[in-house]
C-alpha cells in the first residue's frame, strides 16, 4: 500500500484558491472535484461575489482522498471513513494510517529464473500457477522476479532440501493461507465487535479517539503471538500422537 509522505520541497498553495487553481495543486480535474462536493466529500468553499474560495484544508483533504485511493478503498468506503471520523482530515489520517500500517513486512528480494530453477528444479504448471495465485512470486520482466516474502522462500528451500516435493509444498501453502485469511478474519472481527462498535455507540466521544485508533495497531503483535503460542501446542500434540503411533506401528512389524 502507498503510505502518506510529506513533500518537505512542495510550494506552500496560496491562502485562498479558486476550483481551477485547487485542481492544479491537487493534481486533478475540476470535475473530480465537483463530484467529491456532490459526494459529500469535500466541504463547500467560501463563496465571495460568487466566486467559491478553497483554503489548504481542502486541498489537504483532496490529497487525503488520492492517498486512500492509491491504497486501493473506493469513493464510497472513503465516505464512510470520512463519516466514521467526523470529517477530520487528522482523524482519518490517523485511522487510515493504522489500517494501512504493514503488518511486519519483509524486505522483497528480487531473483531470476535461472536462480528458481537452480534452487527448485523444473516446475510444473499447475504449480506455477499456484504460486502465481499465493503471490509467492511476481513477475517484473527482463525474466527476474520479486520475491515478497524471502522468509517463506527460504522455507521452501528448506522443506524441499528434506526431499520434500514442492507440489506437496505448495498445497500446504495455500491451506494454511486459507487458515490463516480466515483467523485474520476473526481477529478483524474481534476488534470491529468488541471496540469500534461500542466506540461508534457511544457517539465516538473525542477523548477516546487516540485510544480507538492505536488498538488496531497494538492487536496485530498480539494476534501475532497468540497465533504462534496456540500453533506450538497444537503442533507438539499432533508430534507426540504421530509418533506414538509411529513407534506402535513399528514394534508390531516382524522381524
Amino acid at each position: 500500500m502507498a503510505s502518506v509522505s510529506v513533500d518537505t520541497e512542495r510550494e506552500a498553495p496560496p491562502a485562498e484558491m479558486t476550483i481551477e487553481q485547487l485542481a492544479a495543486q491537487a493534481g486533478m480535474s475540476v470535475r473530480n472535484i465537483r463530484n467529491h462536493h456532490s459526494r459529500g466529500l469535500l466541504p463547500p468553499p467560501q463563496v465571495r461575489a460568487r466566486v467559491g474560495y478553497y483554503d489548504a484544508e481542502h486541498l489537504a483533504r483532496l490529497r487525503l482522498i488520492l492517498e486512500l485511493q492509491a491504497d486501493g478503498f473506493n469513493l464510497t468506503a472513503i465516505e464512510r471513513l470520512l463519516s466514521a471520523s467526523g470529517g477530520s482530515n487528522m482523524r482519518l489520517l490517523g485511522l487510515r494510517n493504522a489500517l494501512a500500517a504493514p503488518f511486519e513486512s519483509e524486505t522483497p528480494e528480487v531473483v531470476t529464473a535461472q536462480e528458481l530453477q537452480e534452487r527448485f528444479g523444473e516446475v510444473d504448471a499447475k504449480d506455477v500457477e499456484r504460486i502465481r495465485k499465493l503471490r509467492l512470486l511476481v513477475p517484473i520482466g527482463d525474466g527476474r522476479f520479486e520475491v515478497p516474502s524471502p522468509a517463506l522462500m527460504k522455507a521452501a528451500e528448506e522443506v524441499t532440501a528434506l526431499g520434500i516435493s514442492l507440489h506437496a509444498a505448495l498445497a500446504l501453502v495455500e491451506r494454511v493461507s486459507r487458515d490463516c485469511e480466515s483467523i485474520a478474519r476473526a481477529f478483524v472481527r474481534l476488534y470491529l465487535k468488541e471496540l469500534w462498535e461500542p466506540f461508534a455507540a457511544a457517539g465516538q466521544p473525542e477523548s477516546r479517539w487516540d485510544e480507538v485508533i492505536d488498538a488496531i495497531g497494538a492487536l496485530r503483535p498480539i494476534a501475532s503471538e497468540a497465533l504462534l503460542a496456540v500453533f506450538k501446542q497444537r503442533m507438539s500434540a499432533e508430534v507426540e500422537t504421530a509418533s506414538e503411533k509411529l513407534i506402535a506401528r513399528q514394534v508390531k512389524r516382524p522381524r
